[in-house]
């Protein structure tokens, strides 16, 4: 009886160790499935990662333009307000450029009409007896132009000193950069007036960012092979030219 005891006692402790062998083997499976699943890195990232984005730019276009009501404007968010927006300044360049017509003509006419339309309403709610026209104060805010004229001081300074920077000979790349971008847009202001160029800088505006945020799927592409065809005949223009210009060293102030 006691060696079948023993036998048995035995035979238990077999069964336990397999199934205490089988429980950790498969957990440890499990873990290591885990783990390769945790440091597997997803196919979205991977792709998300590999996509180029022009000028290095990681916010959408939206954000870019520095969101709010101005980039729904020039992203046609609400199309009736861009359309509005767009109508009136192609409308204006109707009058002032194909028109001849002058600005302080136009504010003058504009003021006429309506103080004259105000001016005989209020006189004639009498008559008809309809109560008078509501005209609001209107006052610009101190705060407003204050802020403006911060921010507007504040890039200016800003110009300034990158104009600074730039004539002090210590950057021949940026340096390169700005008389090339000076000399397009001197060809540029050449092809017509200020308010012509101000008319098609602002359509653009209004296309060039809602086509883009289209179809950047397609344009960052190529936007890649051309900055990088760039760069590679900018590296062949700097060995060949740039490195053998004399560049005298410059005393700190």
């Amino acid at each position: 009886m006691a060696e079948h005891a023993g036998e048995r006692d035995s035979f238990i402790e077999k069964i336990v160790e397999k199934i205490h062998d089988d429980k950790s083997s498969s957990s440890s499976d499990s873990d290591s499935d885990d783990d390769k699943h945790k440091h597997k890195p997803s196919h979205a990232d991977s792709v998300k990662s590999k996509i180029y984005r022009i000028f290095g730019r990681e916010k959408p276009v939206h954000q870019v333009l520095g969101g709010g009501k101005p980039a729904d404007v020039f992203l046609w968010r609400n199309k009736k307000i861009s359309a509005g927006v767009l109508g009136g300044a192609t409308a204006l360049w109707v009058l002032f450029e194909l028109i001849e017509y002058h600005l302080i003509t136009l504010v003058g006419h504009i003021l006429i009409f309506s103080l004259a339309i105000l001016f005989l309403w209020s006189n004639a709610s009498t008559f008809i007896n309809k109560s008078p026209l509501h005209i609001p104060e209107v006052s610009i805010p101190e705060k407003f132009v204050l802020e403006v004229a911060s921010a507007t001081t504040t890039e200016i300074n800003c110009a300034l000193s990158i104009l600074r920077d730039i004539a002090s000979g210590k950057d021949l790349k940026k340096f390169l950069g700005v008389i090339a971008g000076l000399w397009v847009l001197s060809v540029v202001g050449s092809w017509g007036n200020f308010l012509t160029l101000f008319y098609i800088s602002f359509v653009l505006l209004h296309t060039v960012p809602v086509l883009y945020e289209k179809y950047e799927d397609k344009v960052d592409p190529f936007a890649e092979k051309a900055i990088a065809e760039i760069k590679k005949q900018y590296l062949v223009f700097d060995a060949k030219v740039l490195s053998k210009i004399p560049i005298g060293s410059l005393k700190k102030d």
